[in-house]
């Protein structure tokens, strides 16, 4: 075998490798050592002082009431989130997948919410949140509407957060839906006005079909992300009130200095249930996706 020939054999392997050593370093390792780290009671302060033993972590996980309030509070974050921007971003989208220049400066400026720092999204919603001060209990009373405790009661804390949320991030999904809709060939309406079907029969028999693979997509990573909030509960409530938006990940912070070997073992099972959720939509959905 001449010298190009093995060239041509090792090149793919080559090209691939700088890909492959950035996933194994960011990716494969990272949870292999918490898979590790969850099998310890690790003492952070004294390495020496760490001790192996087993799936006492996980027995704690599953009899502790804060991990089932934490977990609850996730799902209950994530379906309202997802539900919500998915609902808005597709209304937005119809509304917005005419090309116009009116149309291209209105999504500029739904998308510039998603380029800015989560932090400093949330700190200027935590001011108009504010029960006395705040923007928003003043057009309230303007209207002569009853106003909100809004982040400082525990019946109204995890709403606020969602808020924030879904306006965040909606300005991203419009851009990607926008993009489906106007990829779909005009002929196809086209045929569909000459058999005169109704609006609403085009739109589910037509468009949801066709831009089906882009709302897959973004409810697979949106779920991913959702169950992965921390920024926004860490500046907004920091949990609270009484343990109302405590998420998970936020509940993992919480344990980062006095057992490390317990948070491990939470973020172990957070990773199990978003790899179920995963499998679950691509066992479930995935044939229902109609891929062009």
């Amino acid at each position: 075998m001449d010298n190009r020939s093995k060239w041509a054999v090792v090149r793919p392997y080559v090209m691939i490798a700088p890909a492959m050593i950035g996933i194994f370093a960011f990716v494969v390792y990272p949870i292999m050592y918490l898979i590790y780290l969850s099998f310890y009671k690790y003492n952070l302060m004294n390495k020496a002082k760490s001790k192996f033993i087993g799936l006492d972590n996980f027995s704690q996980i599953f009899t502790r009431p804060d991990f089932y309030k934490a977990l609850s509070n996730t799902f209950i974050y994530t379906v309202c989130v997802v539900v919500l921007t998915i609902a808005i971003s597709m209304v937005i989208a119809l509304w917005l997948s005419k090309k116009s220049k009116i149309n291209t400066i209105v999504q500029a400026g739904i998308f510039t919410p998603h380029i800015v720092s989560v932090v400093s999204i949330s700190l200027v919603w935590l001011w108009m949140m504010e029960p006395n001060l705040g923007f928003l209990n003043y057009v309230l009373k303007t209207f002569g509407l009853p106003t909100s405790q809004w982040l400082q009661s525990s019946k109204t804390a995890m709403a606020s957060v969602i808020i924030v949320s879904v306006w965040q991030g909606i300005g991203y999904y419009v851009l990607i839906i926008v993009a489906a809709l106007q990829s779909i060939p005009p002929s196809i309406y086209e045929a569909a006005a000459l058999d005169n079907a109704s609006k609403w029969r085009v739109f589910y028999k037509i468009t949801l079909p066709i831009i089906s693979p882009q709302l897959f997509f973004i409810l697979v990573i949106m779920t991913i992300g959702s169950f992965k909030v921390f920024d926004t509960v860490q500046v907004m409530t920091g949990g609270g009130p009484n343990g109302a938006t405590n998420t998970i990940v936020y509940y993992i912070y919480g344990f980062r200095t006095t057992n490390i070997g317990y948070s491990a073992a939470t973020g172990v099972v957070l990773l199990a249930v978003i790899g179920l959720l995963t499998f679950l939509y691509f066992r479930l959905l995935s044939k229902k996706v109609h891929y062009q």
